[in-house]
């Protein structure tokens, strides 16, 4: 049943956000093409919403909600596959769980296609349709679940972990874990903020593929995210060209995505080469690519360019609250803390830091936003999993 009827105008930043807020959130809707630059949300019961904000979305869709605890056990920052998998965890083992998600459940996960090296599942599955899975588990345990609320700040003190969020609302913990992910870079090319989302967008693009039916599309990036939108785009492309800085995919893919891409006719890689620059008047139209080694340069007309280039942690709000992060960002936990069993970090207690605390007690890491992290889905849901046997034991410290 179809939750969603989107009108909107192909190109349109806003009606990108709204449909990709849809697709990772596994909302059924229905994309119909209109020339008004403001896009309109026609809902099943008939209510109609122009050019609506996601929190809108959320409170029609009913899902909106403030923390109905004064206190919680534990708050989660984000509903990421770490976030879900400390949850999950967290509720089923009686912790009053809270879980803060500034966009929509799945994190950058909910945004592929498809994710076929998960264990337990040989025939692959969505991200959005585990991220769905993963949200149903968590909530049916218990926990709690805010969605399109942005944690802004951090208060810590004696035994309290207060998150502020963007909206002004307080949610109050005995401990806390930080899962918020990263971030894509954004391509360093003259243009992209005036062409993003309106021909120039970020992450594997699930939810644009079946709007490139025959059409040219680019993809920037040599990693599993770029690979895996690649092999989507080739269903519905006429081609799909892929830009990767380095000099063969071997060194940074999974070998069955490479085998997949080499078999795929209507798949292009250039190595070695970059976008240098972006075309067009109101939407992107092409882009001018260059080999890195050789500097040759050619223009490809295009209006589909998604970016897959590496990330930036979800830590500004760290800094202000004396968080240790490393020079890109990330936040650093347990071991590295320390030096010769030393902290270097400001750990203020006697014993040694859990091997998932930063350097305030009580306060976790887990998934891509970590230090150290293996930018895999399943290795963030162990720690997701992980984090919460260390909540255990920080909160029976007394």
């Amino acid at each position: 049943m179809t939750a969603v009827q989107l009108y909107g105008r192909p190109g349109s930043p806003q009606a990108h956000a709204i449909r990709d807020f849809l697709y990772r959130s596994d909302v059924p809707f229905e994309w119909i093409e209109h020339e008004k630059d403001t896009p309109v949300c026609v809902f099943s019961d008939g209510t109609r919403l122009e050019n609506p904000t996601i929190r809108q979305i959320v409170e029609k869709l009913g899902w909106f909600h403030d923390p109905s605890q004064s206190e919680y056990d534990v708050a989660i920052y984000g509903a990421g596959p770490a976030g879900l998998s400390a949850a999950v965890y967290a509720a089923s083992e009686g912790l009053k769980t809270i879980v803060v998600e500034r966009w929509a459940v799945g994190g950058q996960a909910a945004s592929s296609p498809k994710i076929e090296n998960y264990l337990g599942f040989p025939k692959g599955i969505s991200g959005a349709e585990l991220a769905d899975r993963a949200r149903e588990q968590a909530t049916r345990f218990g926990a709690e679940i805010l969605i399109a609320r942005e944690g802004v700040r951090g208060e810590f003190t004696a035994g309290k972990r207060t998150g502020i969020l963007s909206d002004g609302a307080k949610v109050v913990s005995r401990s806390a874990i930080c899962a918020t992910g990263v971030e894509y870079h954004k391509l360093p090319v003259e243009g992209e903020e005036r062409f993003r989302f309106a021909g120039l967008y970020y992450g594997a693009g699930a939810s644009e593929a079946e709007l490139c039916v025959d059409d040219h599309v680019v993809i920037v990036g040599g990693g599993n995210s770029a690979a895996q939108a690649a092999t989507q785009f080739a269903r519905y492309a006429r081609r799909v060209t892929m830009i990767v800085r380095d000099e063969s995919l071997k060194n940074t893919i999974s070998a069955y995505l490479v085998d997949r891409i080499s078999s795929t006719r209507n798949i292009d890689v250039l190595t070695s080469t970059e976008v240098t620059a972006l075309h067009g008047t109101k939407c992107l139209e092409g882009v001018t690519i260059a080999n890195r080694k050789t500097g040759e340069t050619q223009t490809i007309e295009t209006h589909w360019l998604f970016v897959c280039i590496g990330g930036a942690p979800h830590t500004e709000w760290a800094a202000d609250a004396g968080i240790a992060r490393d020079e890109a960002g990330y936040l650093i936990t347990g071991p590295d803390l320390m030096l010769e069993g030393r902290s270097t970090n400001g750990w203020p207690l006697d014993r040694p830091p859990y091997y998932l605390e930063t350097n305030v007690p009580g306060l976790f890491a887990a998934g891509d936003v970590r230090h150290g992290s293996v930018k895999r889905c399943a290795s963030a849901v162990g720690e997701g999993a992980m984090a919460v046997t260390f909540v255990h034991r920080y909160l029976s410290d007394g």
